[in-house]
């Protein structure tokens, strides 16, 4: 008579230990406002699974449905979370600056781990709210602002911090912006553009 059993392997065995992440341990992110910004994010993001991919110009955002060709595509941010809500456990939100609380405060509130560029809001009163449902949602939030992120910019705070340098007084700075053509250069008329999507009309 033949006896069958049944073990338990932890994935530190398997898994992790070996320099493999299984799928499962992988995070489904969807991106929302992806032709620009939202395309480098994602791309430091590639090693999880991009799952869906959200903006209202197609055309600009092509580049990024070709690099995830996996990845399901929106207009409209609010039919992917009605259509893909369960499947998303993160969002990247890279929209136009005006839009960004509001696609943040409603991903938090489905309980979605929000990352967002910058600026995170326009108002005291959007930055506060946010603050209070990250906390009542229990997600983790991050603002994009990779610009004080590199090490030389981390080291200079510490050398102001501690005090190595003295007492700063006065500081200087200046900026080689703009670094791109300003304005809007193309006709809104055109449909493929979705201009009042953009502008965050969505009625």
């Amino acid at each position: 008579m033949g006896a069958a059993g049944l073990t338990i392997v932890p994935n530190t065995v398997l898994g992790k230990a070996r320099g493999y992440t299984s799928p499962s341990d992988k995070l489904n992110i969807a991106g929302i406002g992806v032709g620009g910004m939202g395309r480098r994010n994602l791309a430091n993001m590639k090693t999880e699974n991009i799952v869906a991919l959200c903006d209202v110009d197609w055309k600009y955002a092509a580049k990024t449905f070709n690099d995830y060709p996996k990845a399901r595509q929106f207009k409209d941010w609010r039919t992917m979370f009605d259509q893909m809500g369960k499947s998303i456990d993160a969002i990247v939100v890279a929209t136009p600056d005006h839009t960004h609380a509001g696609v943040a405060a409603h991903a938090i509130t489905l309980g979605k781990h929000t990352y967002v560029q910058k600026p995170l809001t326009h108002s005291v009163y959007e930055s506060r709210l946010l603050t209070k449902l990250a906390k009542k949602y229990k997600v983790a939030t991050q603002m994009g602002n990779q610009g004080n992120s590199f090490d030389w910019c981390r080291q200079v705070a510490e050398w102001v911090q501690s005090g190595v340098i003295g007492d700063v007084h006065e500081a200087h700075c200046w900026t080689d912006r703009p670094i791109w053509p300003q304005g809007f250069w193309v006709s809104l008329r055109e449909t493929w553009l979705f201009p009042r999507r953009w502008i965050g009309i969505y009625s």
